[in-house]
């Protein structure tokens, strides 16, 4: 990696669904901050506001007040456009549902941010796809990712996420899917992730064995921090 992985600092942040009388606050955040290149997990019960956060800090929905700082730039306030090309470049997204394409090949599942950018996908950008495959020993010879495990389904999603080898990595509940080994895997994957290379990476997790891998942890409770937040400190 090469870019200095950004501070994360949210301010007054609040996300509603709904408007008028029907609004529901799904998340009230006063106050939070992640250091560059730390392991960060947020946990809470379901619809506690965690995916909300994970989603309103990487710039995918609209927020109804306050700010998400990476490096004193708010990205709630950049045009979409922009805001669009900074995620891709800044931000590798890893969900749990993985988001792949099972009738396209791991190679083809892990270009498609690329095929978002350029018409064209050079030799430089498909070879650093097919390196990331091999890093995550994902056999590259199956046909399409429905022959894949969900084991090595994830591996492809945690590769494309680092295409374009983003400083920050935002995973939603990215071990929920998997067996006791494979979970194993990604949480010592991600993990690598910060202390080898310097990345930020937040999870959310209901998982205890990312949750007590991660330097820091914020326990979220109908969308607001619990006072026993634990800060992320660099690992």
């Amino acid at each position: 990696m090469t870019k200095r992985p950004p501070e994360l600092r949210v301010a007054d942040l609040v996300v509603r669904y709904h408007d008028g009388p029907d609004a529901v606050t799904a998340l009230e955040i006063d106050r939070l901050s992640v250091a560059p290149g730390s392991l960060f997990a947020v946990t809470g019960p379901s619809g506690s506001g965690k995916s909300t956060f994970l989603y309103a800090v990487g710039g995918l929905i609209r927020v109804q007040r306050g700010k998400v700082l990476w490096d004193e730039h708010d990205i709630l306030g950049l045009p979409e456009a922009k805001r669009d090309r900074w995620r891709r470049h800044t931000i590798g997204f890893v969900f749990q549902d993985f988001h792949l394409l099972p009738e396209l090949t791991p190679l083809q599942n892990v270009l498609l941010p690329a095929s978002f950018e350029c018409f064209a996908i050079d030799s430089t950008m498909r070879a650093r796809a097919a390196a990331l495959l091999d890093r995550f020993a994902v056999p590259q010879a199956r046909s399409t990712t429905a022959h894949l495990s969900r084991g090595e389904q994830q591996r492809v999603a945690l590769a494309r996420a680092l295409l374009y080898d983003p400083p920050v990595i935002l995973a939603d509940e990215p071990t929920a899917s998997l067996d006791a080994k494979a979970g194993a895997v990604v949480v010592e994957t991600l993990a690598q992730l910060a202390i080898e290379e310097g990345r930020t990476v937040i999870a959310v997790s209901h998982d205890p064995a990312l949750v007590t891998r991660f330097s820091g942890h914020v326990a979220l409770d109908h969308g607001r921090a619990a006072a026993t937040q634990r800060e992320a400190v660099p690992v």
